[in-house]
């Protein structure tokens, strides 16, 4: 028995050893890149992070190869090794923000005029603020419809997180199901976060936009965190209100593309990955796809 415990003991040690080093290892990185830090990293393809470091076997601190002789690549957000992960058709996929059993095709079949009309009071209380939010936001970037997707998107991935997180807490809680609506919420958190990972690629934000980014994400998760506590159905509510904005804000993205006022640049390659498109895709193809997920959103809301 005491053999047994000592065993035990020394394994945690060593466990909780190598996690201090791998978390180590990680602030470390970050130091070399001040600004974005290894969050910046997380969505370069491989081959552009080994140009960044020299090599991609530097950055993981050896030759990146177990002694079976299996490729191991850096995958996750705090430098692990994982295993190399490839595509369908062998080559090997090059996204740290995603994996290929993640991606789809986007359901175009959308009703662009949809619109929940507000009846109770909670139903007017969450139309009316979001509609007092796009006054501020309509100053500030007018038609810089790019950065004002990445500021969108920034917003839009909450939700879905503090819903499904306080969700997960209800059901363990309670002992009882979810009926499927925590990895519903967490999967549109999810989905927003690739529409910033690809805006991000289209879009440089000036350093007063990111300064805007830390503040109206701090006080938007702490707001609609409250919010939530105290009425889910107010926050869905929201949401559904937000999802109707947004779409609003593409469809006079997809305008200014089509007058010409905005380039049609060719699609990121992230984009193209993610959503399964053509590889000659365009900006505008990829601002449809985004669309019709903000549609989706706005239904489930």
């Amino acid at each position: 028995m005491m053999m047994t415990r000592g065993t035990s003991r020394v394994a945690r040690l060593t466990t909780a050893g190598r996690l201090f080093s791998a978390v180590k290892g990680a602030a470390a990185e970050s130091e070399k890149f001040p600004v974005m830090g290894v969050r910046w990293r997380s969505s370069l393809t491989l081959g552009e992070k080994e140009q960044v470091n020299g090599s991609s076997a530097a950055a993981a601190g050896g030759d990146n190869k177990r002694e079976d002789g299996n490729k191991q690549v850096v995958a996750s957000y705090w430098g692990i090794k994982g295993e190399e992960v490839k595509k369908e058709d062998g080559t090997p996929w090059k996204w740290n923000c995603f994996r290929p059993w993640e991606t789809y095709q986007a359901d175009l079949t959308i009703d662009l005029k949809k619109h929940h009309v507000p009846t109770t009071f909670l139903d007017k209380l969450a139309y009316w603020t979001v509609k007092s939010l796009r006054f501020p936001t309509d100053v500030f970037f007018q038609r810089r419809y790019g950065c004002r997707a990445m500021m969108l998107e920034t917003v839009a991935a909450v939700p879905g997180m503090v819903g499904g997180m306080l969700l997960h807490c209800k059901s363990l809680r309670r002992f009882e199901h979810s009926g499927g609506w925590i990895k519903t919420l967490l999967d549109e958190a999810e989905n927003e976060r690739m529409h910033l990972m690809t805006f991000m690629e289209v879009s440089q934000p000036r350093w007063y936009e990111r300064a805007l980014v830390f503040t109206v994400q701090g006080v938007f998760f702490n707001a609609y965190f409250l919010a939530y506590l105290a009425s889910p159905k107010l926050a869905h509510r929201v949401v559904g209100y937000l999802e109707e904005e947004a779409i609003h804000s593409y469809t006079e993205f997809l305008k200014e593309l089509d007058k010409g006022t905005i380039e049609n640049v060719p699609a990121p390659a992230i984009a193209i990955d993610y959503w399964r498109l053509p590889a000659d895709s365009t900006l505008r193809d990829v601002v449809m796809v985004v669309r019709a997920d903000e549609a989706h959103h706005r239904d489930v809301n």
